[in-house]
């Protein structure tokens, strides 16, 4: 994982498990008891990430195990996309942490605890201050299809477009991709009936 256990206790930190080439397979709230650590994730995702910290059992002392947690860190998918958290839709993307803005990055990623999985490419994204391509961002309009129509409005094809998205006061609230063109000032002002925001 690349957040450092160590600070985990039992209110929790927040850490990813990440595959080799460094595109985010979830996040998760890393909560630690007396003898065991307990990670919390989407239920989407959770053979998933079981599958992949297995691969790093050699040698080794300790036992997965996959439960039901009786609460987690959001309530509702409604919660989620208004805190503008990524979740399972998100991260189905294939993305570098750094897709997902930096306050993401700074809560998830330890760049003094050592080695992690994929840690080599978002080590150095980081150090180099690279821009990524395709950036998280918060959407308001009045459908989905129009969001959709904006988000996909520049930028190579890829991965933008909406990936979670709830009933608004004045139509609907989301939360999508866009290439980062579409970030720079003006580029979408003629979409008056729509706001896009980056997530920080």
């Amino acid at each position: 994982m690349s957040q450092d256990v160590t600070l985990a206790d039992a209110n929790g930190v927040w850490t990813l498990v990440l595959s080799p080439t460094s595109e985010v397979v979830t996040s998760a709230l890393l909560r630690r008891s007396d003898d065991y650590f307990e990670l919390i994730v989407a239920s989407q995702v959770g053979e998933r990430t079981l599958s992949r910290l297995a691969r790093f059992l050699l040698r080794t002392d300790c036992q997965l195990e996959l439960g039901v947690a009786h609460e987690g860190p959001l309530a509702t998918i409604g919660e989620q996309v208004l805190g503008g958290v990524p979740g399972p839709n998100e991260f189905a993307k294939d993305l570098t942490p750094q897709c997902f803005g930096s306050n993401f990055v700074a809560t998830t990623v330890s760049f003094s605890k050592g080695c992690f999985t994929g840690q080599e490419l978002v080590g150095r994204l980081d150090a180099r201050g690279a821009v990524v391509p395709w950036r998280l961002v918060h959407c308001e309009g009045p459908s989905i299809e129009r969001l959709e129509e904006v988000l996909c409005s520049k930028g190579p094809e890829g991965p933008q477009g909406v990936t979670t998205a709830v009933a608004g006061p004045e139509g609907v609230v989301a939360l999508g991709f866009v290439h980062r063109s579409a970030l720079n000032e003006g580029a979408l002002d003629h979409y008056s009936d729509v706001k896009v925001s980056a997530i920080a």
